[in-house]
């Protein structure tokens, strides 16, 4: 926080709207600010590093640097908890690109992961643009029609020149004919992105006990380091 001078007393800017605070008791030793126009209140110092104005961003470097929850833990100084309810917090702030080629080629594609236990499978399918790599969107779940159609109607919206899938038989019902490719080397860019995911996020390796406990974990994972 950057101090300001009012009436010739140094006071604190508020973090959040950068309004005038008065002082508002003290917390563990630590004196405590209160916004005189959002009332946020907040300390010019934390004990605690998971208030660290960086640590977000952290959180953030680490996941799509391949580390775990607990690795992360170790190396920021905070709980795994907090490391985790951190990741929810982020990644409700972030969503896919709202810009993209109109009348692309699109490729599909799925991956599989584990949810809570190892006899547990779940499919990761997402649609990436060739042109541009940018993944458009994914769902996690299972590998049904009902669940990957909202995915291919997010690429219909787009007017698409050509979306390449692999040959399972459920796309034929879900991508119209006209602009539907099943080619060999039509997926090519996917198949590789999708060796650089289980390499950047643990939880996606195909031997590893790092698998995500909760769904909503590999979701805030996945959308932090598509679109973070």
């Amino acid at each position: 926080m950057n101090p300001y001078v009012v009436n010739g007393l140094m006071e604190e800017k508020c973090p959040k709207c950068n309004g005038q605070c008065v002082k508002y008791g003290k917390q563990n030793g630590k004196q405590r600010y209160k916004c005189k126009q959002c009332f946020k209140l907040f300390k010019q110092q934390y004990v605690y590093r998971a208030y660290g104005k960086n640590m977000d961003t952290w959180i953030k470097t680490l996941l799509k640097e391949g580390c775990g929850v607990r690795s992360m833990a170790r190396i920021l100084g905070i709980s795994t908890k907090t490391v985790q309810s951190r990741m929810l917090k982020i990644s409700k702030d972030i969503g896919p690109p709202r810009a993209f080629n109109w009348g692309g080629v699109y490729e599909v594609d799925e991956i599989w992961s584990f949810i809570g236990n190892k006899s547990n499978v779940v499919w990761v399918a997402y649609a990436l643009e060739r042109e541009t790599k940018r993944v458009v969107d994914f769902i996690v779940g299972k590998k049904t029609k009902e669940n990957i159609q909202p995915l291919i109607n997010t690429l219909l919206l787009q007017n698409p020149n050509r979306i390449y899938t692999d040959k399972l038989n459920i796309y034929p019902g879900l991508v119209p004919k006209e602009i539907h490719g099943r080619s060999k080397y039509g997926t090519n860019r996917i198949e590789r992105n999708n060796l650089t995911l289980r390499t950047h996020i643990k939880r996606l390796a195909r031997r590893t006990i790092c698998f995500s406990k909760n769904k909503s974990y590999l979701v805030a994972h996945l959308r932090i380091y598509f679109w973070g």
